[in-house]
């Protein structure tokens, strides 16, 4: 009886220990400052993942079952933005496509603009633009020469981190425009792919509110 009880203790201690390492992982994360990790944990048991898509040995992280379930939509979008609130941010910026999906909610939570990065003859007026490296080749992303002005401290949001060089590339045209990156805010980040460090030898913050392994 004593030695069950033993091991009732000792795996009720295990138990809360491994709640509060994950805990604090989830702190982390999120440089630093709390978030609710009741909510991370709700918004990372929303994504789906779908093996072997869009190839055999992916793991391909879906959001839209995410985007799908609108308390966890509203989740994510009210935690990044009251995240933010408070930290002086002037512009929200997203690139194409679904940086869009969480970059726009943010702006409108936070009483932002919100300035769309975008694929090479979509954007109509004056623009500058950056060339990444693709893994066969090379693309191309554009921005409003307008859209930032100097002093402007702008927050990146996307849905995902991989190997960071869309993100790259955008961080590239907002400080030729003159603003200053506080942060790149992602909801799922793959460090395993390199994105994460690729961003901070860049000198860039990276938030994620969800790290999942693999590809």
């Amino acid at each position: 009886m004593e030695s069950a009880c033993h091991f009732c203790v000792t795996g009720l201690f295990i138990s809360r220990w491994r709640e509060a390492e994950r805990n604090d992982h989830l702190r982390r994360k999120t440089n630093g400052q709390t978030m609710n990790p009741e909510t991370l944990k709700f918004i990372e048991a929303s994504i789906k993942t779908i093996p072997d898509y869009p190839k055999p040995g992916i793991l391909f992280r879906d959001i839209t079952s995410l985007i799908e379930n609108a308390d966890a939509f509203k989740a994510t979008i009210d935690l990044l933005a009251n995240h933010y609130r408070d930290q002086g941010i002037t512009k929200i910026v997203g690139t194409e496509a679904r940086g869009f999906i969480f970059g726009a909610p943010v702006a409108y939570a936070m009483g932002l603009g919100f300035v769309p990065v975008r694929k090479p003859g979509k954007l109509p007026r004056a623009v500058i633009e950056e060339s990444y490296a693709l893994e066969y080749g090379t693309d191309t992303l554009q921005l409003h020469t307008d859209a930032i002005v100097p002093g402007d401290k702008v927050l990146v949001v996307d849905d995902l981190l991989a190997t960071g060089g869309t993100v790259d590339a955008t961080v590239k045209l907002i400080r030729r425009a003159g603003g200053e990156v506080v942060d790149a805010a992602f909801i799922i980040s793959l460090p395993s792919l390199g994105g994460d460090a690729r961003l901070t030898a860049a000198g860039v913050k990276v938030v994620s509110l969800v790290e999942l392994p693999g590809e």
